[in-house]
């Protein structure tokens, strides 16, 4: 048994997460959408490789992907509505301070993040370039996220999850260990984990026993945090997605941009503003008046990015989730930023360990080009503002896990692994110079996942 499987199998033991049967039906895709599932999922079997097809398909999923397709949402399993509208779900107790600025992992955090690492290392790193190439994540990869607890990281115990405090900082480092092997994976794995911990954090108990039974059984469904939107300069505080109250519940319209795994997707909290005021909605997938298109990216192309149209979409009372004077969708905003930062640190992280080695093995003029001063500056630089990057983030993550006021804190991580991420990207394309432009080195693929840091809101969620 590898080391791998030693720890999952630990972790099996300490979390009990369960497994995973298979993906969510696609049966009432259209024809194009069909296609793209059936191509994408032909893609991640070895019998292209066997017949003499590989090329021929991915260039089929390619040209597929770029021109979009349209989809119905997918095939839901049936909700139950349980327990009390009106009574407050359970919440998990902040952690204790510990009273000094402190940011060595508990030992649970550690154990969790040693696994997640290896994972990203052996599993999650190989197969990134062809789902990048296939704008999918492999299922086999998703369901293995299940095995070691993801989706329910940041669910409480007492509801089937993980979780005896509350987990913004394990968050955070499983977050930045899943990115180290590529974020677009990352986010297609951690996607579900976001709607799961929204849930924890401000649903009803009626909200939390009829949706979080799904993240903690056998089959998790995909589900997807929707916040952004595809307008110019998007404000995320005052959404264009309008929710309007009726005697049964609300009216939702507007679109939804950059959703990761829209096409699969059971459930989505969406944002929208609501007498004027940003807030919180659970949507099923199969509500009529959901239409999902592809999205096609520049980079996080394995999160199979999408955007949801909302046309007169009727929810219930029960779709609100949280409270209506903004604080909840603004606080939602927040850990999503919380949760991109991560990402950025552990993407730039790969960028490092990738450039540091390259730089001291390749020779130009009879030496390494390391022994070159604008070289070493550079490598340096990126180790610098890495470690900058890593230490508000975590600032951030343990300031809200002891349930305090963090807004400073992400805004400051914000705005510094938006741009200091980028420039990361920047730098490892050109410290490879011509191979920092070619697929062969998977640098140019983690400059194009970086540029999204500054871009993208929800999706994610510590």
């Amino acid at each position: 048994m590898s080391l791998l499987d030693a720890a999952r199998t630990q972790a099996q033991q300490l979390f009990s997460p369960g497994g995973r049967d298979g993906l969510s039906s696609a049966e009432r895709r259209d024809p194009m959408g069909l296609l793209v599932y059936g191509l994408n999922r032909l893609a991640q079997t070895d019998l292209l490789d066997r017949v003499g097809l590989r090329k021929q398909t991915e260039d089929g999923v390619f040209k597929i992907t770029s021109a979009g397709f349209k989809t119905i949402g997918a095939t839901s399993r049936a909700f139950t509505r349980t327990g009390s509208s009106k009574k407050q779900g359970t919440r998990s107790a902040a952690t204790r301070a510990r009273g000094v600025f402190d940011l060595t992992p508990t030992d649970d955090e550690q154990m969790l993040v040693d696994v997640v690492t290896e994972f990203a290392e052996e599993v999650v790193r190989p197969a990134a370039t062809g789902a990048d190439d296939a704008c999918a994540a492999p299922a086999e990869l998703l369901a293995a996220t299940l095995e070691i607890g993801l989706p329910i990281l940041g669910v409480p115990e007492s509801l089937g999850g993980i979780a005896e405090e509350r987990t913004a900082m394990a968050g955070t480092l499983v977050h930045e260990a899943l990115a180290h092997g590529d974020m677009g994976l990352a986010v297609a794995a951690l996607a579900p984990g976001a709607v799961a911990t929204a849930l924890s954090l401000w649903g009803t108990e009626e909200q939390q026993q009829t949706y979080l039974p799904a993240f903690t059984g056998q089959s998790v469904p995909a589900a997807a945090l929707a916040l952004n939107e595809p307008t110019v300069l998007f404000d995320p505080a005052r959404p264009a997605t309008v929710a309007t109250r009726t005697d049964d519940g609300f009216v939702l319209d507007g679109v939804k941009s950059m959703v990761p795994r829209g096409p699969d997707a059971e459930l989505f909290v969406v944002g929208a503003s609501l007498d004027g005021v940003p807030a919180l909605f659970v949507v099923e997938s199969t509500t009529p008046g959901i239409v999902i298109e592809s999205e096609p990216s520049m980079g996080l192309r394995a999160a199979s990015l999408s955007r949801l149209r909302l046309d007169r979409v009727e929810v219930g009372e029960i779709a609100l989730l949280g409270r209506v004077d903004g604080s909840t969708h603004a606080e939602a905003v927040r850990l999503s930023r919380l949760a991109w930062c991560a990402l950025a640190v552990g993407t730039g992280q790969a960028v490092l360990d990738y450039v540091t080695p390259y730089v001291k093995e390749r020779e130009a003029f009879g030496e390494p080009i390391a022994h070159r001063q604008s070289v070493a500056f550079m490598v340096a630089n990126i180790a610098i503002e890495l470690q900058a990057m890593r230490l508000v983030t975590y600032k951030a993550a343990g300031r809200v896990a002891q349930g305090q006021d963090a807004g400073r804190e992400i805004a400051l991580a914000r705005q510094l692994c938006a741009t200091k991420g980028m420039q990361i990207g920047l730098d490892g394309v050109q410290l490879l110079g011509g191979h920092g432009f070619v697929k062969e080195h998977p640098v140019e693929r983690w400059y194009r996942d970086l540029r999204a840091i500054g871009l993208t809101e929800g999706g994610v969620m510590v």
